[in-house]
């Protein structure tokens, strides 16, 4: 059976959904202190439960929301669209029907794209935003690379164990297999490929820097030694916008949140959503 991805420190969600435009998103609510929110988005292919080690710490300092995006876990898994705007959309609905108040954004990878977009449309909704190994550059190739990746997958995984093991075992590991179903004598992920490869198109065809540049609430940059962010486009962000504070972890990969949780809870609770313009540094 599934690992428990919190070790046994947190308390139970609450479950919430959200409806927008015929989409239902599968929500995870935990309570903290008021006007103290954070809203946590996964990446491509992930899941709510990415988030459950650092949410598990944050949930004794503020009120955390993670969600299923369209397409993804227990969300609507086909919806007829896939557009970054539908991914932007959702997010002000989700922070507009369960009352957040100026919610901390964070988001890795595509999520951590779906954030910044989030926050350059929709100046002022958000007191913070965190991106995740995520960046503006359009990347021509990515809807080819991450066909190969989940074509790579041996579907169905004969048991939890195997999936875990594929995917690297361990912490890691577990997550990743936590975001599969068991069904029809094996099992599968909670999403279907064509509809993955799709999100991607945007992203594929051009860069997103007007919408970087757009951003004016302050801004935290987290990468890992290992992850995806090409130096140099980092820092053309840096350049672009000089007041956004930027980290490196040493050691860590592209799903730095699942492998170094305590640290990027440790980045995250030093910031404020209760000043809008207060710099991170």
């Amino acid at each position: 059976m599934p690992a428990d991805p919190t070790g046994g420190r947190a308390a139970p969600w609450t479950p919430r959904t959200v409806l927008r435009g015929g989409v239902r998103l599968y929500c995870r609510d935990r309570p903290g202190p008021p006007g103290r929110d954070v809203l946590l988005l996964h990446g491509l292919a992930g899941h709510a439960g990415e988030w459950d080690r650092v949410a598990a710490a944050l949930g004794r300092e503020r009120r955390v929301v993670a969600f299923d995006q369209r397409g993804h876990g227990r969300s609507s898994r086909r919806p007829a669209e896939v557009s970054r705007a539908a991914y932007v959309a959702d997010v002000v609905a989700v922070v507009d029907q369960l009352g957040l108040r100026r919610p901390l954004l964070v988001g890795q990878s595509l999520g951590g794209h779906t954030a910044m977009l989030a926050a350059a449309a929709h100046p002022g909704l958000f007191g913070g935003l965190v991106l995740v190994e995520a960046g503006p550059a359009a990347a021509p190739d990515v809807q080819h690379e991450i066909a190969a990746v989940l074509d790579s997958w041996p579907l169905p995984f004969a048991s939890y164990e195997a999936a875990a093991r594929f995917f690297g075992g361990g912490a890691v590991g577990a997550v990743w297999a936590d975001g599969l179903e068991p069904r029809d004598g094996g099992w599968w992920p909670r999403f279907d490929r064509d509809v993955m490869v799709a999100s991607l198109a945007e992203s594929a065809r051009r860069p997103f820097w007007d919408e970087w540049a757009a951003v004016d609430c302050p801004t935290l940059l987290v990468v890992g030694q290992h992850g995806i962010l090409p130096p140099a486009e980092v820092a053309g962000m840096l350049r672009r916008r000089p007041a956004t504070t930027a980290v490196s972890i040493p050691g860590a990969g592209h799903d730095l949140h699942l492998e170094h949780p305590d640290v990027l809870h440790h980045l995250l609770t030093g910031l404020s959503t209760d000043h809008p313009r207060r710099s991170l540094s």
